[in-house]
């Protein structure tokens, strides 16, 4: 399997939006909305064109990964600003391979280039902290609700960049999804059954 890395284009944005929306689909939630979020950030100024890679097997794309400004806020109301990694997904008989590990490495390593001093992300620890993610708690980093869980964790992408940076982490508000926007977006695709599983039920 050879799998190479480039940025996204317009050519690419429904190839991806479906490919999103096939790894994302009853992983969290019955269905999903991942899609639309890519399908809306694209739009946006938080939207970050330098960081948008997709990862192809040939010229079949297979994963995308996405990043947006954040920014966090201290008490003193100061804002920093910091990167939105996410959503990251990649087709299902594509998972396991190792290409969600080469498009985090890759735009980790432009992010450095291009100067940003940090990445804050909602996901998996087992899986994130092989990239250096710890959990925010350690940088006094709270969610925008003043929260603190594993699952919410920060990278400095050089040492000390998040030095005097504390607060609550704000990402855009186009992570909060209407459903009546998101049942017209699922239209555009082809129709699956959502499930609701035992993890969703707890």
């Amino acid at each position: 399997m050879n799998i190479s890395i480039r940025l996204e284009n317009e050519n690419d944005f429904r190839s991806v939006e479906n490919i999103t929306r096939e790894a994302f689909w009853d992983v969290y939630k019955p269905g999903c909305d991942e899609h639309l979020i890519i399908h809306k950030i694209r739009k946006l100024n938080v939207f970050i064109r330098e960081l948008d890679f997709v990862a192809c097997e040939e010229e079949i794309i297979v994963g995308s990964i996405i990043y947006s400004h954040a920014k966090v806020i201290n008490e003193d109301n100061e804002e920093f600003g910091v990167l939105c990694m996410g959503p990251l997904g990649i087709l299902p008989s594509y998972q396991g391979k190792g290409i969600g590990t080469l498009l985090m490495k890759h735009s980790i390593n432009v992010a450095k280039t291009l100067g940003y001093n940090a990445i804050v992300i909602f996901g998996n620890p087992n899986f994130y902290h092989r990239f250096g993610f710890e959990n925010a708690m350690k940088y006094n980093i709270q969610t925008s609700w003043g929260a603190n869980f594993e699952e919410f964790m920060v990278l400095e992408l050089y040492g000390g960049s998040l030095e005097g940076i504390s607060g609550k982490y704000y990402e855009d508000s186009v992570f909060e999804i209407d459903k009546d926007e998101l049942n017209v977006f699922e239209k555009q695709f082809p129709y699956k059954e959502k499930h609701v599983t035992d993890t969703q039920l707890k």
